[in-house]
């Protein structure tokens, strides 16, 4: 069976997809976009791991792509920065979120795996939950809303999922067995 999707390093040629995804009005009250520059320096910096979503198994269409941080942090933490997608409710976005927690916690040594999700975003927080994340907290009125009509602000809701949770997971078959 081949999976949903796969991700790929991003490539300085794939970012007009990603700007143009990420400017996409169904993702832009969901996120805070970036500057092509912002995505240049991640696809560079050593720290970051920025990744062009296909689907199918690299032969497909560019869906979307995810952007983690902190990956040569020192204690461990690694933040889930970005997820955007094109197409909704295929399962791409589950998809990614399991193959990005198994690169966190089996390639990249994560001891924590964050996240942070506009509380607007309800469908994503959804997922986060069912996917074992846990909310930590909120940061209240952070962010400033933009967009046509757009007046005011919304919270933040930070997630995450320790190493040892993960394991527990992968124990009771929740989670593909690490290597």
């Amino acid at each position: 069976m081949k999976p949903l999707v796969h991700l790929r390093p991003t490539m300085l040629s794939d970012l007009d997809f990603v700007v143009s995804v990420e400017q996409d009005a169904t993702n832009l009250p969901f996120i805070t976009p970036w500057e092509r520059t912002q995505h240049e320096g991640a696809v560079r910096f050593p720290d970051s791991r920025h990744f062009v979503v296909e689907a199918g198994e690299g032969d497909g269409a560019m869906a979307g792509f995810v952007i983690l941080q902190g990956c040569r942090n020192p204690h461990r933490s690694i933040e889930l920065k970005r997820l955007v997608l094109g197409p909704k409710g295929l399962g791409y976005g589950r998809a990614c979120v399991r193959l990005l927690k198994k690169m966190a916690f089996t390639q990249l040594g994560a001891h924590r795996f964050w996240l942070d999700v506009k509380a607007l975003n309800v469908r994503a927080q959804k997922l986060y939950a069912s996917e074992g994340f846990v909310e930590e907290g909120r940061l209240r009125e952070s962010v400033r809303l933009s967009g046509v009509g757009a007046d005011g602000y919304d919270s933040l809701v930070v997630m995450s999922m320790l190493d040892r949770e993960y394991q527990a997971r992968q124990a009771l078959g929740v989670e593909e067995p690490g290597a």
